[in-house]
Order: C-alpha cells, then structure tokens, then sequence
C-alpha cells in the first residue's frame, strides 16, 4: 500500500464526534487508524479499527506501531476520547478521579508521545485534542472540577507542546467545545443545556468537526485553542 496517502489517528472513535471525525477524514481521502474500547472491525480497508482502553500506555503504543506497520506514516493524531462526570467537588469518588484521569490525561499523554516521536522523525505532524470550554468558562450550574483539572492539562500541554515542536515542523492545537449533542446526553436534558450558551442551543456534531478540519489545513496555526461553544467562553 502506498505511503503517500495521509495517515490520521482518531481515538474514542466508535460514536459520536469520534465516528464523524473518521468519516470526515476517510472523506479527504485520509486513511485512519481508529480506536475506542469499544470499536467494532471496519468493512472500509482505509480504516484499521484497533480496541483497547486509551489510558493504558500499551494502547497508544499498540496504536502508533499499528499505524506504521499498515500505512507507513502518521500525519494527524486527533485526541478525541474523553470522558465527563459533573459533580460537587466533594462527591467525587477515587474512582471518579482515578477515571478521568486515565481516559482523559493518561489518554492524552501515552499515544501523544509515541506519535510526536514519529512525526519528528518525518519532520512534519499534526496533533489536535478536544478539551472544553469549561477550562476557560467555569459555570455554577455545571459544577465539574475533574473536567478543568483534566481537560485544563490538556489545554495547557497543547500550548507547550506548540512551542517545543514549531520549529520541526509539528503543529499542536486543541477544539473545546461547548455542550454538543451527542448520544452522551439524554433528549430530555437538551433545553436547559441550550441555556447554557449565548447563542441559546446546543452545538452539534459537525461544528466540532469542521472546527478539526479548519485546524488540519490551517498551516499557520498552532498553539490555539479554538472555541467552538456557542459563546460561553466570551461571557454571560
């Protein structure tokens, strides 16, 4: 198989913006590597569906070799799985901590290693991570302090990482969301978290995904946090 054809590694891949972040980039004619725990085989022979619990660090690494066995190059890594638990402070659990940052810090920093190793060898990459616009944005009504610890890291590292690596070719820049339909939230909750933005809905699928895909061709654009949130970020 040809090595010319960009590579893309999506992770949480199995629903949501994750599933739509394949297609899209299946559609600009990338070949994808996908995982989740979750994710079932692909019948397309561009996608390689790989399964395994992002937070262990055998999985990114699985992940990364997997791609370059198959495909011979990584130009994108999108750190698209996360998880989200909303609680008072003082109700979060161990386990609720132990979670989140597995999924969401160790998720982020195993494969992110292993794929900016490879595309500093190539000379050229993109690494783009969906965080929240909560890290900017705390909001009373959505008390979630697991979320900013993590998904803040994230933000913050996606700057770092801008700047550490500008220089050889790796752009590094992150999406954070506002409250976007997807299948983690139940219909009958839509309305109040409409109210939550400026705007007065919700986000969906595709504003996440083209805010990705702007970032992909942007060539002189890295270290940014892109707020696709329906202007939370800017005030109430």
């Amino acid at each position: 198989m040809s090595s010319e054809q960009k590579v893309a590694i999506i992770t949480g891949a199995s629903q949501g913006i994750g599933a739509a972040l394949v297609a899209a980039y299946r559609a600009r004619n990338y070949r994808v590597i996908a995982t989740s725990r979750s994710i079932k085989p692909s019948t397309d022979a561009g996608v390689i569906a790989i399964p395994g619990d992002i937070g262990d660090p055998e999985t990114g690494k699985r992940v990364v070799t997997e791609a370059l066995e198959r495909f011979g190059r990584i130009d994108t890594l999108v750190n698209n799985a996360g998880i989200f638990i909303a609680s008072p402070f003082t109700g979060y659990t161990r386990e609720n901590y132990a979670q989140v940052v597995s999924t969401n810090l160790d998720g982020f920093y195993y494969i992110t290693q292993h794929a900016v190793g490879v595309m500093e060898q190539q000379g050229h990459g993109h690494v783009v991570s969906i965080t929240t616009s909560l890290v900017d944005h705390a909001n009373s009504s959505v008390p979630s302090v697991l979320a900013s610890l993590s998904k803040g890291g994230i933000a913050a590292a996606t700057r770092s990482l801008a700047i550490e690596y500008a220089g050889r070719g790796i752009r590094v820049n992150a999406v954070a969301p506002g409250v976007i339909k997807t299948p983690m939230h139940a219909p009958e909750t839509h309305d109040f978290l409409g109210k939550l933005h400026p705007l007065g809905h919700m986000g969906e699928i595709p504003d996440i995904v083209d805010a990705v895909l702007y970032l992909e061709g942007a060539a002189f654009v890295t270290g940014e946090i892109l707020h696709v949130d329906g202007g939370q970020a800017a005030g109430h």
